[in-house]
């Protein structure tokens, strides 16, 4: 499941991909939400401070008899004598006039307050300041009573500005920002491992599955064996019944196919027998129609039972001993002619088929070979990645292009001098396509035909 984690039609793969989407979509809101919190809090923090400043100006501030304003120095915060020192304030009469004041640190500058919003007494604003620092700004109304006039109760009302340089509640939000972008990228590729291991942990499983299939296609296996999660065992179980029912199919066909084949040779027989007997022109006829639907009866129950079986789970078959085994067989049947059979298999080779296939595909190329050939036969089987090629050799007189072509095709013979069907070219042919194989013709380096056939293979 390595690679294929990593290919966008794995599912896997879209588990990873949506669940770290929205891993790092969740992260994302989150730390702007965090930065803003901080950045709120950091601000009303500032404005604590800036409203004790407030309070300590106003406690400082004492009226004269003409209704003007004195600062007590004892009440004032000495970063207003510093001059651009990032805290300013500022008095003004509402009424024009003379009283107006300003902090020492502003020295000659005047604030320009915008953006007020007003929070009970207290109004909170922004505005520029010395050297284009950006300053908050708070704002109140204050009331002094004028004691020189002869009417009682007059007064005089201020506003009453104070104002701090914004400078560091942007150097901690910076920080702070810095700090949550670094920790939420380590959190999320944190994350993103976690997803990465819990989708392997969690599709375990299926792998589990899919070997379970790959050693049932094999034939190391007849059925899913292992436990699986509550999940996947109803899929295990309705497989494992679907294979059962399958070889029970494919099992049936074959016992049709053998009973279709012995009906239709007894009969065949019967007449080749009676015209064996009555010689003559009709029985003569009889008997080239018997040898026809002979061979058409070879031809055609070999396909259909080879069809029958070739998508079989499970079929794993060794081809050293099918090649063993034809060779001891054949070099009795033609023991008269003397044929020496040499074969060559590593004993690791498996075909991804059945054994009757398998030994009918083989047996026609060695017992061709072995009627052409003068004395020698040499068979080799060599694995090539997923398939196996087998080689069929003689030296035997060998067939041009042309006829080679006719043999294996049409399987049409060419000298009656040879007993035989004449098909059992085509009928290698006709199982090897359904195998996905192929079967060749050429001229063998000993001199007659080399017979080339292509099958799938197993480890």
């Amino acid at each position: 499941m390595g690679p294929a984690i990593f290919r966008l039609n794995s599912l896997a793969a879209r588990l990873i991909a949506a669940a770290a989407i929205w891993t790092m979509f969740g992260l994302a809101v989150g730390g702007v939400f965090l930065s803003n919190a901080f950045r709120n809090a950091a601000e009303s923090s500032f404005d604590t401070r800036l409203s004790a400043d407030m309070d300590g100006l106003i406690a400082a501030a004492e009226p004269d008899p003409d209704g003007g304003v004195m600062l007590q120095d004892r009440f004032v915060n000495h970063q207003f004598d510093r001059v651009y020192s990032g805290l300013y304030y500022q008095i003004k009469p509402l009424s024009g006039g003379p009283g107006a004041q300003i902090s020492r640190s502003l020295f000659d500058q005047v604030l320009n307050v915008t953006g007020n919003v007003k929070r009970g007494a207290i109004s909170y604003g922004f505005a520029v300041g010395p050297e284009n620092q950006h300053l908050r700004v708070l704002s109140r109304r204050v009331e002094f009573p004028i004691s020189a006039t002869p009417e009682p109760g007059d007064t005089r009302a201020y506003l009453f500005l104070v104002a701090g340089d914004l400078a560091t509640v942007d150097a901690d939000s910076a920080a702070f920002n810095g700090t949550l972008i670094w920790s939420f990228a380590v959190l999320g590729l944190g994350l993103v491992i976690a997803i990465f291991l819990q989708v392997r942990v969690g599709l375990l499983p299926l792998r589990k599955l899919r070997d379970a299939l790959a050693r049932i296609r094999d034939g190391s296996a007849q059925s899913l064996e292992g436990k699986f999660p509550a999940e996947i065992s109803p899929l295990a179980t309705e497989l494992n019944s679907l294979i059962e029912h399958s070889n029970e199919v494919v099992g049936r066909a074959r016992t049709h196919v053998s009973n279709l084949a012995h009906f239709l040779k007894t009969p065949l027989s019967v007449l080749a027998s009676e015209a064996e007997a009555e010689p003559g022109p009709l029985a003569d006829q009889v008997r080239r129609q018997v040898d026809t639907m002979r061979r058409q009866v070879d031809h055609y129950l070999a396909r259909a039972r080879a069809a029958g079986s070739v998508n079989v789970l499970g079929n794993r078959t060794p081809v050293a001993p099918v090649l063993s085994d034809l060779a001891r067989v054949l070099t009795r049947i033609h023991a008269e002619r003397d044929v020496a059979i040499d074969w060559d298999c590593p004993a690791d080779l498996y075909f991804r088929g059945e054994r009757q296939d398998l030994e009918e595909m083989t047996g026609n190329l060695m017992d061709n070979a072995c009627k052409w050939a003068n004395a020698r036969v040499m068979v080799r089987a060599l694995r090539e990645g997923a398939r196996f090629t087998l080689t069929v050799e003689d030296d035997g007189p060998g067939l041009t292009p042309e006829n080679r072509s006719r043999v294996g095709t049409r399987g049409e013979r060419l000298d009656e001098s040879v007993p035989g069907t004449g098909l059992g070219l085509a009928i290698v042919r006709d199982i090897s396509k359904l195998y996905a194989g192929s079967l060749t013709l050429d001229a063998s380096p000993l001199g007659g035909l080399e017979a080339r056939l292509t099958l799938p293979a197993i480890q």
